[in-house]
């Protein structure tokens, strides 16, 4: 699946004009100049990136003579319009200027999702019969589409399965990209379901300045960090889509059905290619929905075509899969349900995704135990106040600091996290405290996520990845005849 880069707000129409234009002049010197095609493809993309920022902005398309005139769109007028325009989120860039991350009530608006709500977590509780992941309970898998679906189907002793994925774009994977597998490795375990994780090399091939065989490379490196999550061999298939594609014609019949039945102006409109584009990024869309039609995997599920799929994943992959949602019906398949995850945040704050490009951003799965210590204590952002005696007295705010985000996602103990959410807020509790709690719980996941990678041997590897048939729960049904 697609990771994004960075991109920096801009405080308003007229600022964003503005860098239209000089992020226009950029990619004409940059081509004039003749630099590497990466370099003129990421300089595109932010041109886009803003151009349709400003589309959101103003409700009209930029145009070069043509600077704005009001600082929002009549139709987007009020108090609240300008604050809504400055969350921008799509696969590839997510953007705030709020410190406390992106307004996810609001998002789920926009794109037409469902609210994970007390009522879904309780069912999820009595189907299961176990407590909820914390993930569930502290609002971090916050968004929905048909999970309610799912369950009936479970209830109703019917099968589902898991797809996940990762673009493998480099061979060391931060905390962040542990999300989805540890939520989806803790849904694998109480449903008994099986798994496919899609690892999109050909993706990272055509997006990135890589070969074929570094992409592949990363492939199986990132896989035995999935495989160190401690994911049930017996349940799940991991799969390189350069690897894959050429042996299943199950899955490759269905990326063409997809292609078929979206057209260029759709891709254009949901994932905003230009004619520039290689026609790889164009037709790849097709490739990541694929995985959520249950015969695209004939070893598991031989010609079952009514098969649901639940899709664990980070809401900036929403994109991917409504456009898989609108197809499903038309080629005869169920739509894929979704599960949706906020961002993990960088150190130096929450309105931005972690990248893989700035090892300051990110908590790395192979950073030594002083290297977490010197990286949380140097770069996480702070809510606390410039002194001592201010935050005795008026106490830090958890709203925006990294570290007590972080700790959201990592400490397992509800009551030890709401006690350091109350002493901080007090300020009884100092930065330098909380970052040392935060950092005795970083230590030791990631020493004990070393070790299991160590255990892993390229013939597991070979194995998880190896096309075979599954063993889960209610399997007689897909081999019913």
């Amino acid at each position: 699946m697609a990771d994004g880069p960075n991109g920096e707000p801009c405080a308003s129409p007229l600022d964003l004009f503005n860098s239209i234009a000089a992020q226009g002049e950029l990619v004409r010197t940059l081509k004039a100049e003749k630099a590497s095609k990466d370099e003129i493809d990421s300089a595109v993309k932010m041109l886009l990136s803003l151009k349709m920022s400003y589309k959101a902005a103003m409700g009209e398309d930029y145009k070069a003579d043509c600077p704005p005139r009001n600082a929002t769109p009549e139709s987007n007028s009020g108090p609240d319009a300008t604050e809504a325009s400055e969350d921008f989120v799509d696969p590839w860039t997510v953007r705030t200027s709020s410190a406390k991350g992106i307004d996810y009530d609001k998002l789920i608006v926009q794109f037409g999702s469902s609210k994970i709500d007390k009522e879904l977590i309780n069912r999820i509780e009595r189907a299961t019969g176990q407590r909820p992941h914390r993930f569930l309970r502290r609002g971090i898998f916050f968004s929905h589409r048909d999970m309610n679906q799912v369950l009936d189907a479970y209830e109703n002793k019917k099968p589902f399965y898991l797809y996940t994925g990762r673009g493998p774009s480099s061979e060391a994977m931060h905390v962040g990209h542990l999300i989805p597998f540890i939520f989806t490795k803790w849904l694998q375990d109480v449903f008994n379901v099986p798994l496919v994780v899609q690892m999109s090399d050909d993706e990272k091939y055509l997006w990135k300045d890589l070969s074929l065989d570094q992409a592949y490379s990363y492939t199986i490196e990132n896989a035995k960090d999935i495989i160190a999550c401690g994911f049930d061999i017996n349940k799940t298939f991991i799969f390189s889509d350069l690897e894959y594609m050429g042996m299943s014609s199950g899955f490759y019949k269905n990326v063409v059905k997809i292609q078929k039945h979206v057209t260029f102006n759709q891709v254009k409109g949901i994932f905003g290619f230009t004619d520039s584009d290689c026609i790889g990024k164009i037709s790849f869309p097709a490739i990541q929905a694929a995985p959520s039609f249950s015969n695209s995997f004939p070893q598991i599920f031989r010609d079952k075509t009514d098969i649901q799929c639940l899709i664990p994943c980070a809401i900036d992959q929403d994109p991917y899969f409504r456009m898989t949602r609108d197809v499903a019906p038309r080629i005869g398949y169920p739509k894929p349900a979704l599960l949706h995850s906020t961002f993990f945040p960088a150190l130096q704050g929450a309105q931005t995704k972690m990248s893989a490009s700035d090892p300051n951003s990110s908590i790395f799965l192979t950073d030594t135990a002083k290297q977490i210590k010197t990286k949380v204590n140097k770069h996480a952002f702070s809510g606390g106040r410039d002194t001592v005696e201010e935050h005795r007295q008026f106490g830090g705010n958890c709203d925006v600091d990294v570290s007590f985000m972080y700790l959201t996602f990592f400490l397992e103990d509800d009551d030890r996290l709401e006690q350091i959410r109350k002493d901080y807020s007090s300020g009884a509790m100092l930065t330098g405290e909380l970052k040392k709690a935060l950092i005795d719980v970083l230590q030791p996941l990631i020493a004990e996520h070393q070790a299991r990678r160590k255990e892993v041997t390229d013939e597991m590897v070979k194995e998880f990845m190896t096309p075979r048939q599954l063993s889960f729960h209610f399997q007689s049904f897909c081999f019913d005849t």
